[in-house]
Parts: structure tokens; C-alpha cells; sequence
């Protein structure tokens, strides 16, 4: 375990292959073979200048340098070594080059491509890997094929009967922009709470507010629905036939153990929309979802529910020329090609604390909660983590006048909240720590709206705060608190 400023990830990367590089513990055979040797000069080159030695990082990133050192050393030559990450990776600005600095590390030294190695992400939820995998990013159809490709689009256009754009649509932070100029008219939320869970809640409200049309369909009226013009009634994974692929590529089936409360499955719901605006889809079970995406999606030729409940689950590529499913990827050489060597540059953050913000916020979740908790919040769970607190290191809050306990105000250049403080040395002095399960904090209204510069991916690990010593909730929160109870007038008129 090593120490880490929030924000510095592409440095401590970047560090590591300067070790790996400048000792000569890359593994040539393997980056002959299988990369590209100009492209890997060329970041050779990059990584080996002084300004990325462990010593050099070490006031930035925090990690002692002896530390990376060894660190870098054991991943080179210790075997098989495998990364694993999740969104403390990807929740910043440079996300995205962490992600290829880590690729960088494993061609490096050769951990790709059989058991035990490779680049592994975590994902937040159990079927983000599936939702990804059905083209649920904006730019892209699924199988990860881009939308401005002719070819992929004329095997949707021919199924589908309908002619799709070439233009890629918006992610959700662009989408509540344009929401606020006017340009973006509805939405149609299915089984996320993005009020809750995206940055800059008041940026996310304002956008929903602007909408002239929103449908939330979940299982329960959670924060979104506080602004939904429509609520349509979801089902939980026990009502409903489908699947689910987890980080390992794998497919799971999922099997429906009792008949939806709402009467319908969420495909079923789905397709009721589709239809009353005239799409006429015709399906009538989930099998027949998942022999149109083998239909259309080479990675997917030879899935169906039929091998599903043969195998017990498959790992995609699965086609003919992989009948039982691909174990391991990148075994003899990379999907893609030769592997690719990218410079990473670690360039700051614009969220800089200062005087009025010295202090950094990094948000994350709790075992007892799942997500926004919206399902575990109203469960038992709560004995375990019955409100969002704020972790701070006791230095930080002595110089506050804070103690164990304290009402304590959370303010950023985005807005503010109030939560209770509780002290430890879990964080670092100059950082604290909360989670964002609990509406009453609603801790994502002091999140700012700065984003990865290629997939949008907010920058929730780093925001700059002050905390101070508070009377209660703040005027925010209490107005919010009292907008959410007149937006629920709909339960009991429902009972």
C-alpha cells in the first residue's frame, strides 16, 4: 500500500516505467514480437528523462520514491503480474491516460495475454461491462464499433429498419448542458439516479428542470424522479430473464424466479414506449434480444441462451472461430494489431485548492451501500451506514476547531453541504473523504463538473474544499429536503 495525493495517478505510472525502463527490466522479446519498436522508443525515450525518476515525483505524488522503486521492481521481475483498477483510476481528468500508462506497464513487461496477468478493470456495477459491450457510449453501436463506420451501421439499418446517424450523441454532462441552453428537449432515465450521482448536483438539477420531458424508469422514485414528468415502474433482477457480463467478459444468464410486481419486465416496458411511438417491435422473450445481437455483433455470433444454459456462461469473443468462449484474450497477439506505446504527460488538474480551498475532497463508497443506495438505503443496511460522514485527518481538524461528532460545513467552488465529521488518520492531513450514499448530504452538489478529457468520466477523486464548524443542514439542503417531499405527493395517493 503506498500513499497517494489525489490527482497524481499518470505521474506514479509514468514513474514506475521510468524504473523499468531506465534498469532495463522491459521485456524486449515481447515488445519485438508483439508492439510497435518505433513507438516504443519513442516512449522509452519519454519515460527514462529525470523529470519522471520516483525522486523527482515524490513531492507531487506523496509515494516515498525507495517505495516506487521496489514497487516497480517486484511488478517487472516477480512473475506473473496483473493490474487490477477501478474508479479511483478513472474518476479524474487524466483517467484515461492512466488507463494507457498502465497498458504501457504491462508491455512493458510482457504481462499480457495468458492466465494471471493483463490489464484488469473493475467495473462500479455488476453489468457495466455489458452495458458497454451493447453500445451504450454515445459514439458507438455494439461490439465497440464506431458509429461513423458505413459498414456497421448498414447491419443495424437492415435490422432495425431505420436509418441511424452518423453523428454520435451526447454523454450526460453534455446533455444537461444543452438541456440549460435549450437544445436538449427529454430524457429517458432507466434504472440510474443521475441527480444523485453525477457532479455539480445543482448543474444536474437545472438540467432536469429545463427539460420539457423526463421518464424515470426504476425500481424505486429515487432522486431523479423528484423532476420526472413521467415515472415508469422497473423490475429487479429477479423479475426478469436476461443477462449480465461481468469484468472478465464473462455471460451470465439471469433467470426470472418471480412474476414482476409492475406486470412487465424492463425490455417489455421498453418496447411498450418504442411501440406507442411507432417503432413496432415485435419480440417476445429476452431470447430473442440475444439472438439479435448475435445476428449483429461478431463477438457475440455464437451466444444464446441455449449454450448459456449448456455452458453455465461464456466469455465473449464467442463465435466460430471461438465456439466456447475466449478465457483469455491477447494470447498470441492483440486484437487490434501490434501494441501501441502512449506517451503519458501528466498535466495537473484545473481543480487547484488554494487559500480559500486548501484542502482536497476525494468521494467513494461504502461496502454496506450499494451506489447511490437507492435499494440498500432502504434496507437493514442503514444500521451499518446510516449517514454520509465526513473523514478528516485530526490535525486538519484541530486547526478547524472540529471535533469527533461535529456538525461540520463541506464548501467548494461548486456549492456546499453539511455532514457530521469524524476523525482519523484513514486520510492523509490536506485531504478528506466522504461517500455519496445519503440524499439528506447530497455530497455530489460539491463535486465540480471538470471531466477525463476523453470519455467524460467525472472528476470525482479531486475537489477542492474547506471545512468548517456548522449549526446543522444548510439552506440547500433544507430546501431540497422540503422540493423531495412535495415531489413524493405520489405515494400516498398511490396507496
Amino acid at each position: 500500500h503506498l500513499p497517494l495525493r489525489p490527482g497524481t495517478n499518470v505521474a506514479v505510472v509514468t514513474a514506475m516505467a521510468h524504473v523499468i525502463v531506465t534498469e532495463g527490466l522491459v521485456d524486449e522479446a515481447f515488445i519485438r514480437e508483439r508492439c510497435d519498436w518505433d513507438e516504443f522508443q519513442h516512449y522509452a525515450e519519454f519515460v527514462s528523462q529525470d523529470r519522471h525518476s520516483p525522486e523527482t515525483m515524490q513531492p507531487l505524488t506523496g509515494v516515498p520514491a525507495a517505495d516506487l522503486r521496489a514497487a516497480a521492481r517486484l511488478y517487472a521481475t516477480g512473475g506473473n503480474g496483473a493490474i487490477y483498477y477501478g474508479l479511483g483510476v478513472t474518476e479524474h481528468s487524466q483517467g484515461s491516460t492512466t488507463v494507457m500508462g498502465i497498458a504501457n506497464l504491462a508491455m512493458l513487461t510482457g504481462n499480457v495475454g495468458r492466465e494471471g496477468v493483463g490489464v484488469n478493470p473493475l467495473r462500479g456495477q455488476n453489468n457495466v461491462q455489458g452495458s458497454c459491450d451493447m453500445g451504450s457510449f454515445p459514439h458507438e453501436l455494439p461490439g465497440y464499433r464506431h458509429v461513423k463506420l458505413p459498414d456497421v451501421r448498414k447491419i443495424f439499418e437492415t435490422a432495425w429498419g431505420v436509418e441511424i446517424d452518423p453523428e454520435p450523441g451526447l454523454r450526460i454532462p453534455n446533455m444537461l448542458d444543452a438541456a440549460v441552453e435549450g437544445t436538449f428537449k427529454g430524457l429517458y432515465c432507466q434504472g440510474e439516479d443521475i441527480l444523485q450521482s453525477d457532479p455539480d448536483t445543482h448543474h444536474v438539477a437545472a438540467g432536469l428542470k429545463a427539460m420539457e420531458c423526463v421518464i424515470v424508469h426504476d425500481l424505486f422514485l429515487n432522486e431523479t424522479a423528484n423532476y420526472a414528468h413521467v415515472f415508469l415502474p422497473g423490475s429487479s433482477f429477479l423479475e426478469k430473464e436476461g443477462t449480465f457480463t461481468n469484468a472478465e467478459r464473462r455471460i451470465n444468464r439471469v433467470r426470472r424466479v418471480m412474476a414482476p410486481l409492475n406486470g412487465f419486465e424492463d425490455w417489455e416496458v421498453t418496447q411498450a414506449l418504442a411501440n406507442a411511438m411507432g417503432a413496432n417491435w415485435t419480440y417476445t422473450h429476452a431470447s430473442q434480444i440475444m439472438d439479435e445481437i448475435a445476428a449483429t455483433t461478431p463477438t457475440f455470433e455464437g451466444v444464446s441462451f441455449a449454450l448459456l444454459e449448456e455452458k453455465g456462461s461464456v466469455q465473449w469473443p464467442c463465435n466460430e472461430a471461438a465456439p466456447e468462449g475466449t478465457p483469455t484474450m491477447h494470447v498470441d497477439h492483440f486484437v487490434s494489431g501490434k501494441g501501441h506505446f502512449i506517451v503519458t504527460e501528466y498535466l495537473p488538474t484545473d481543480e487547484k485548492s488554494g487559500p480559500r480551498f486548501p484542502l482536497l475532497l476525494t468521494t467513494g463508497r461504502i461496502l454496506s451501500q450499494y451506489n447511490v443506495g437507492a435499494q440498500t438505503r432502504r434496507t437493514a443496511n442503514v444500521v451499518w451506514h446510516p449517514e454520509d460522514v465526513l473523514e478528516i485527518h485530526p490535525h486538519d481538524a484541530e486547526t478547524r476547531g472540529v471535533n469527533q461528532g461535529d456538525w461540520v460545513r463541506l464548501a467548494s467552488r461548486s456549492g456546499e453541504t453539511t455532514l457530521r465529521a469524524t476523525l482519523t488518520d484513514r486520510v492523509a492531513p490536506g485531504v478528506v473523504y466522504t461517500t455519496f450514499h445519503h440524499p439528506a448530504t447530497q455530497a455530489n452538489v460539491v463535486t465540480t463538473d471538470f471531466s477525463d478529457w476523453a470519455t467524460n468520466c467525472p472528476e470525482y477523486k479531486v475537489t477542492a474544499v474547506q471545512v468548517s464548524p456548522s449549526n446543522g443542514p444548510s439552506d440547500w439542503q433544507e430546501c431540497y429536503n422540503e422540493q423531495a417531499e412535495r415531489a413524493r405527493r405520489i405515494l400516498p395517493a398511490a396507496e
